[in-house]
């Protein structure tokens, strides 16, 4: 598979509606907001993660398509993987290395054919087994930034009960457990991210079948991730802006500011995904720039 030709930018729109998008561990586990602003966020990590899922779950045993981020698996699990590959010691990498020049360029490309999170986001693949083990860092072509709500979030703190008592000492005391958690009763996200061609010709071969597989991903992360935790979880809308070359031909931020979302007329506080409208100012595209709309 030949890597991908053109420079990409998209934006994502994603909503949640008495859930919890991405709680914040150092606060209780509280949806993330921005003190300053109000602004709920979620953080690429996050959106990463339901990516990876997605495309662990459909493309299960297909050769090229595992992940190198996963639950469960050491990181350095994979890496002597890379070692076996080239048929090196893992605990004489480093020696190994100051013989042969190619070896890391060797060990970039068997990770990179085999695990599509690094073919698509890259990794830094360091670790220890034995002494120094490192398979080299891979910047990959396909970058996530925060979402952020379109408008401020005032999460909501749900005091819950349970009959169930966890200890026979305490079923003594009591009948029920009361507990908590955090909800946003609706939000409406949006994320930016871009793919760069160069990228993935130069270092990880990223195809185009890989970036279809990307979008399929991005337009049902939260599909296979449904809980009562996160409550109700939808993609809305994945706008793409393709360029003609692979180097681009527009700045990215003259396209992001095409995407708007507002509120509809007459709403205050926005409980639905109808209480907005998404445009797109695609009169306005730079010259070799087209623009696609899905979801």
């Amino acid at each position: 598979m030949s890597a991908i030709s053109n420079r990409y930018e998209f934006v994502i729109f994603f909503d949640v509606e008495n859930g919890n998008p991405n709680g914040d561990p150092d606060a209780g586990n509280m949806p993330r907001v921005d003190p300053e602003t109000g602004y709920g966020l979620v953080t690429d990590v996050c959106l990463k993660r339901k990516i990876r899922n997605y495309v662990e779950t459909v493309k299960e045993g297909e050769p090229g398509y595992r992940i190198y981020v996963k639950d469960g698996v050491p990181l350095n699990r994979s890496d002597a993987e890379a070692c076996a590959y080239v048929g090196v010691d893992p605990a004489k990498l480093k020696e190994a290395k100051k013989k042969d020049a190619d070896l890391d360029v060797k060990i970039r490309d068997f990770m990179c054919q085999n695990f599509f999170d690094i073919r698509t986001f890259g990794a830094v693949m360091t670790t220890f087994v034995k002494g120094a083990l490192n398979c080299g860092q891979v910047r990959g072509p396909v970058q996530l930034g925060f979402a952020r709500s379109v408008d401020p979030i005032l999460p909501q703190e749900v005091t819950i009960t349970r009959v169930a008592i966890t200890t026979e000492a305490d079923a003594e005391k009591k009948g029920t457990e009361m507990g908590r958690k955090y909800i946003v009763p609706y939000g409406l996200y949006r994320a930016e991210g871009y793919v760069s061609a160069n990228l993935a010709r130069k270092t990880t071969g990223f195809s185009e079948e890989d970036l279809q597989l990307l979008w399929q991903a991005i337009l049902n992360m939260f599909e296979l991730d449904h809980s009562a935790a996160r409550g109700k979880m939808s993609v809305r809308e994945l706008i793409v802006f393709r360029h003609d070359s692979e180097l681009g031909n527009a700045p990215a931020y003259k396209l992001f500011n095409l995407v708007k979302a507002e509120r509809i007329p007459g709403v205050v506080t926005p409980r639905a995904y109808s209480d907005y409208r998404i445009s797109v100012d695609e009169a306005r595209l730079p010259d070799g720039v087209a623009c696609t709309r899905m979801g």
